[in-house]
């Protein structure tokens, strides 16, 4: 519930931010509701379809293997979630400018309604593509039911769409900054966790050999079917039994996508010096 929860939640503040900023920029426009709310039901009907279609792979793609198919599934899922980090960080001002340079130009007339509609309609897909990919990698790490992932999903898209409300109308205010740096973090660790889960599956279809012994064993401790462990699991990878390929697959994946996250993010201006006149 709570890999749901995260996901759904980071997705719908992004999506949130971008109605949000089209929203302020086309203040006083006629109809900019009307074609905003029809870009977001786009945006939304494009992500179910693709859910869809996504669930006919799936039960196509199961023939060759539930091992190889739950591990296909865990690495993509974690490339996605790394590349989302490292994309944001790079071009989240970037989109966030573009957005309000359309949201002018629909203002000052200079673009028809439609591409309101457009460009909302294809950043809610973006994100709900996204969230379809993701919830098919906490399903495949076999720690969440069904009615678990709905119920998390849910409780995502209240939340996300409660606090980007109230950000919007100034209700609220959080720093952008410290919004997506706790939500970054968490999806990296997400991320290491699936990228380490998909070592069990590959292990357990007989592909992956190294490093198979068991590193330690917490199970007495803190077993990973428990309340706490599941939410360790979900949340940080936490795993009671790993093997060595296990932990060095997930240190590799959290340092790798924190250095690339880090690196992408734009530098800030280096402080001009002025020379003093004598």
């Amino acid at each position: 519930m709570l890999g749901a929860l995260i996901i759904v939640f980071r997705e719908v503040i992004e999506a949130g931010l971008i109605v949000g900023i089209v929203l302020a920029v086309t203040r006083g426009v006629p109809r900019r509701g009307f074609f905003v709310a029809g870009g977001v039901a786009a945006g939304v009907l494009g992500a179910c379809l693709l859910a869809i279609f996504a669930k006919e792979i799936a039960g196509a793609l199961e023939g060759m293997g539930q091992e190889l198919f739950n591990a296909g599934v865990l690495i993509l899922a974690s490339c996605m979630l790394a590349w989302h980090n490292i994309w944001m960080a790079s071009h989240g001002r970037e989109m966030a400018a573009e957005l309000r340079g359309v949201g002018q130009e629909v203002a000052e007339g200079g673009k028809d309604l439609t591409a309101l509609a457009i460009v909302v309609a294809v950043a809610v897909l973006r994100e709900g593509s996204e969230v379809v990919l993701f919830l098919y990698g906490v399903a495949a790490s076999g720690k969440e039911t069904v009615g678990a992932m709905l119920a998390g999903g849910a409780a995502g898209v209240a939340l996300g769409a409660a606090l980007s409300a109230l950000m919007f109308y100034g209700l609220v205010k959080i720093p952008a900054k410290t919004l997506f740096g706790v939500t970054t973090a968490l999806i990296t660790f997400l991320a290491a966790g699936m990228a380490s889960q998909s070592v069990v599956y590959l292990q357990q279809a007989g592909l992956v050999e190294a490093w198979s012994r068991t590193l330690w064993n917490t199970s007495a401790l803190l077993p990973d079917d428990s309340m706490i462990g599941r939410v360790l699991h979900v949340l940080f990878g936490y795993v009671d039994q790993p093997s060595g390929m296990q932990v060095a697959v997930y240190l590799v994946a959290l340092i790798g996508i924190f250095l690339a996250t880090r690196a992408a993010a734009p530098k800030p201006p280096a402080p001009s010096l002025k020379v003093a006149k004598s």
